[in-house]
């Protein structure tokens, strides 16, 4: 396998995965298929979407030492890998989306971290004809557009918060005063606009409902909004406003039973935060303590497909030197996705490619992926569910996330109430 090429093209950062032909095999047989996205090198998404393209150039090192995949007619296709740095700018994207296409020739398409970005490129997708698979972005909205090459590998924003809803409930019944604050993006509006109306089914109050710009730093205007006797805070955004709103939340001492933040809680880095991130919750696509395995999809009547979780774990954490967070495994699974597909279809067409993904109901080491290929939300994720972590101390005093919920899948009990 060769290393990974970097350079910088009119001020644009360019990588490029490739592989040697397999040993002794005719070069007729053999066929590179360039993968294109962007990715937020630099801005205020850079945390995520790097973990994100982390996972998807692993999984690209792997498909291709593995011989490629192989098709009937006896051709070896292997992946390289082109992206430029969209600087978490929705205003980029869509022209380097078309740069990809028209002169890198990209012929499948990975979104950019978020759902704003990758709501705006999905269009180009479709009109170019192409199949794109999302990773990192949960908008349930982008999938309602009438998009038919569009799919998603994470689990809907509007089922993010819901999760930490039925999780209070289930400690604490009396509990029934939420405040939500969250950043106002796109994805973040979904998400507690789905968590309000959900809490409400279930007898919840809420009684703050605050949005902050992505780039607010100091959160103490809504923070003294929260009123007193508060059973939960809820809300949050991406890691950099996440992180930011969690210390604060510790520093002004807000007395509060639950406290479930978006994004940045699964992230190893979150750590950082020392005691303030003790307690936190946080919904998350993924976790290496998940129990998704072959013997579990033998037991769930389902297909398992691709690498083991353990193993996924393993040479991720020698690649890169850091334990894989959720978004590293959704760029990894983003591969494998398309992987799976073009197995199935035998064949790099489109149409034969799609027909695949809409037929697709495999358990993998992320999980279950299936998709709604309805009219109306063609594409939207209906197999993947979240699991939600919890930040805890072990025996020695040291920060380690632990899944509390869903009940069946977690590895420790929730720290309830987290700060009185």
């Amino acid at each position: 396998m060769r290393n990974t090429f970097a350079s910088v093209l009119a001020g644009f950062l360019v990588v490029a995965y490739t592989a040697p032909a397999l040993p002794g095999a005719p070069a007729a047989n053999a066929r590179t298929v360039t993968i294109g996205f962007t990715a937020s090198q630099t801005g205020s998404l850079n945390v995520e979407s790097i973990r994100q393209i982390n996972g998807l150039n692993l999984w690209i090192e792997h498909v291709n030492t593995a011989g490629g995949v192989k098709l009937p007619d006896g051709t070896a296709v292997k992946f390289a890998a082109k992206f430029y740095d969209d600087e978490s700018n929705k205003d980029r994207v869509q022209s380097l989306y078309t740069r990809l296409l028209n002169d890198d020739k990209a012929e499948f398409l990975i979104s950019p971290y978020s759902s704003g970005l990758a709501d705006a490129v999905a269009v180009i997708a479709e009109q170019y004809g192409k199949i794109m698979i999302t990773a990192g972005a949960a908008s349930d909205s982008t999938y309602q557009k009438g998009f038919s090459l569009v799919y998603q590998a994470y689990t809907p924003a509007s089922r993010y918060l819901t999760g930490a809803l039925d999780l209070l409930a289930k400690l604490d019944p009396s509990a029934k005063k939420v405040a939500l604050i969250h950043e106002t993006d796109k994805f973040s509006t979904e998400v507690v606009n789905a968590a309000k109306a959900y809490g409400t089914g279930k007898g919840f109050q809420t009684v703050l409902f605050e949005g902050y710009d992505g780039k607010t730093t100091d959160f103490a205007p809504f923070i003294n909004k929260i009123p007193p006797g508060t059973d939960g805070v809820m809300g949050g955004g991406h890691f950099a406003d996440g992180s930011t709103f969690g210390r604060q939340l510790w520093e002004k001492r807000v007395k509060t039973k639950f406290i479930a933040l978006l994004v940045a809680p699964p992230e190893p880095k979150f750590v950082e935060l020392g005691d303030a991130a003790l307690g936190v919750v946080g919904p998350s696509q993924w976790e290496p303590l998940a129990k998704y395995t072959a013997e579990s999809a033998r037991a769930g009547k389902l297909t398992w497909y691709g690498i083991s979780l353990a193993d996924f774990v393993r040479t991720y954490t020698a690649k890169f030197n850091e334990e894989p967070s959720y978004h590293s495994a959704g760029g990894y699974t983003a591969g494998l996705i398309l992987q799976f597909a073009v197995e199935k279809a035998g064949t790099l067409d489109t149409q034969k490619v799609k027909t695949a993904l809409d037929a697709m109901d495999v358990l993998t080491f992320y999980g279950r992926v299936k998709f709604d290929t309805s009219p109306k939300q063609h594409g939207l994720q209906t197999g993947h569910e979240m699991v939600y972590i919890q930040w805890q101390k072990d025996s020695g005093g040291k920060l380690i996330k632990r899944v509390v919920w869903p009940l069946e899948g977690k590895s420790a009990e929730t720290l309830y109430p987290v700060r009185n």
